[in-house]
């Protein structure tokens, strides 16, 4: 079949929207018609290369990347299925989970699914089932960014990369936990591990860091402090749950000192656009003895260096950590996170500052990049 699809290719271009082919489902996959995608900033990082001159590992060449249907965040309905599948059937809502899961490997089977061993397939090229591509442009095959492709209208997808969920959901609202709302909320909530009274520092309060602000609030932080340099994100930020918030992590010392009698924060959640190692230093002088700084953002591969005082680092007994997805499991959260936003919980719907229709997509990241959007969201419909 014929599709419309946003194409990148090659690193500072923009997005093309082009009139792909799609070949139908194989073993294992199914055909879905997306109806929203989240603008994610990891689609981004690959576009500006600023997670490193080569994202897919030393012996990948930077060029097997491109052409690349992008997108990950999504939220579709499935069309069609091939042989094999098990878990879905046509009419199905889904949402994409940029982490597949097999159910088997070692990661899977002790809860750990956001780590499952076929995310080591992300930039490879080809389907996960056999690696040949279901996406073309003039007879070349196109890579699919987390074997997901959502910035296309239609995408032919492994069912081990989709959750079903409820019909009832607005699919704008599957789309964000699928990747952006599920990654802050489980940064705060599993691996800060807030509880109720706790002192928060949520650093970057864009489409993921606002929820790891909406999580810490959820369990109860009594001082919650959004750091960021968009007056627009600090004020919604107090919207989200957050007591206070200012413009940089040099601005917050002082108030967490006060607010804590000079205790500091029990947790200090790294969200920034892009991680850069001269970053941990001013995060850890916010972090408290026996706290932990959890590291959510991407950083470049080639960066290998960070600022750490390993002197306060063991004698305060400090704990950094790293985070992918929230530590959650696609197949359990992103179900449970929708029954919080039906019950009025999770804020989901106000996350969209702005929707743009698909032709729109590079306005949309250029408004992200200018701090315009807390989200934004192409829709199909």
């Amino acid at each position: 079949m014929k599709t419309r699809a946003a194409v990148l290719w090659g690193r500072n271009q923009d997005w093309r929207i082009l009139e792909i082919d799609l070949d139908p489902p194989k073993e294992q996959e199914v055909l879905v018609r997306w109806a929203a995608a989240g603008l994610c900033h990891s689609d981004q990082h690959l576009r500006a290369s600023d997670m490193g001159s080569n994202p897919t590992g030393p012996e990948t060449p930077e060029p097997r990347l491109f052409p690349m249907v992008g997108g990950h965040e999504g939220g579709g309905v499935v069309i069609e299925v091939g042989p094999g599948v098990r878990s879905l059937q046509p009419d199905d809502h889904v949402a994409a989970s940029f982490f597949p899961m097999c159910g088997r490997c070692t990661m899977c089977v002790t809860g750990h699914s956001n780590l499952c061993d076929l995310g080591a397939a992300t930039f490879t090229p080809g389907q996960l089932s056999d690696g040949t591509a279901r996406y073309h442009f003039n007879g070349q095959g196109l890579n699919v960014m987390s074997k997901l492709g959502t910035f296309a209208e239609h995408g032919v997808v492994h069912e081990a990369s989709l959750v079903k969920v409820d019909r009832d959901l607005p699919l704008s609202a599957v789309a964000l936990v699928s990747c952006g709302a599920t990654t802050g909320w489980g940064s705060a909530v599993y691996r800060a591990e807030v509880k109720p009274g706790d002192t928060v520092v949520v650093v970057g309060v864009g489409g993921v860091g606002m929820n790891a602000v909406q999580g810490a609030h959820m369990v109860g932080a009594q001082n919650l402090i959004a750091v960021d340099p968009v007056v627009f994100k600090q004020k919604a930020a107090l919207d989200f749950g957050a007591t206070h918030a200012v413009g940089s992590m040099e601005e917050a010392l002082p108030l967490v000192t006060d607010l804590t009698r000079g205790q500091m924060a029990d947790s200090v959640i790294l969200v920034p656009g892009v991680m850069y190692g001269d970053l941990m230093a001013a995060a850890l002088k916010l972090t408290g003895k026996g706290g932990t700084c959890v590291v959510t953002a991407v950083a470049p591969q080639t960066q290998t260096e960070s600022s750490i005082n390993l002197f306060e680092l063991a004698m305060w007994q400090k704990e950094v950590r790293g985070v992918i997805f929230g530590a959650a499991n696609p197949r359990f959260d992103i179900p449970r996170l929708l029954a919080l936003y039906k019950s009025g919980q999770l804020k989901l719907d106000e996350l969209i500052t702005r929707t743009y229709p698909l032709d729109q997509i590079n306005q949309g990241y250029q408004d992200m990049l200018d701090g315009l959007n807390i989200r934004g969201v192409v829709t199909f419909e």
